[in-house]
């Protein structure tokens, strides 16, 4: 299996740093934003933008963890995990939800992720945030903030690798 590193930790930063400055642009601030990180590395990304937004804007924007797994649809619903789904101090209803991920793929986590918020709460606006957008899209969605545009086989895999989980900061591309 052949490897090749995309981004190193500094490309890494840099993006997440672009990111955090083009929610505050077109957001015109703080305002209503909350960061909801799809588990697991999403949560870790989610955490990182939160941070880097209070560096640049001196606020702290509400930040809590999404747990898609009762609403993939490729397995059982678990009555169980759609209760636990959202995992927030601040509610939701009326707020901008930022959608924060790691890879943006065929779009399917996306529109689970979409479904969890939905079914709970009426956000006033749901956008999306990722690191990497590798393409093959099998579903309308699109990602409002990329940290790279990566067009790529059907048969590769992007792999993004975070300290706070993987103990390496990088994402690889491998065949």
């Amino acid at each position: 299996m052949k490897k090749r590193t995309i981004l190193d930790e500094a490309q890494i930063t840099r993006s997440l740093t672009r990111i955090s400055h083009e929610i505050l642009e077109r957001n015109k601030g703080t305002e209503g934003l909350v960061f909801l990180g799809v588990k697991t590395r999403g949560e870790f990304l989610a955490d990182r933008l939160q941070k880097k937004v209070e560096e640049i804007d001196g606020v702290t924007i509400p930040t809590g963890t999404l747990d898609i797994t009762a609403y993939r649809d490729d397995k059982e619903p678990d009555t169980d995990a759609l209760e636990d789904a959202i995992d927030i101090d601040v509610p939701l209803d009326g707020r901008h939800v930022i959608i924060v991920d790691d890879v943006l793929y065929t779009g399917r986590t996306i529109r689970a992720a979409m479904d969890a918020i939905l079914s709970r709460v009426r956000p006033s606006k749901i956008s999306l945030a990722v690191l990497i957008d590798r393409g093959h899209r099998e579903l309308p969605i699109r990602a409002d903030y990329a940290g790279k545009n990566i067009p790529t086989a059907r048969d590769e895999k992007i792999s993004v690798n975070l300290e706070e989980y993987d103990d390496v900061n990088e994402v690889v591309i491998s065949e």
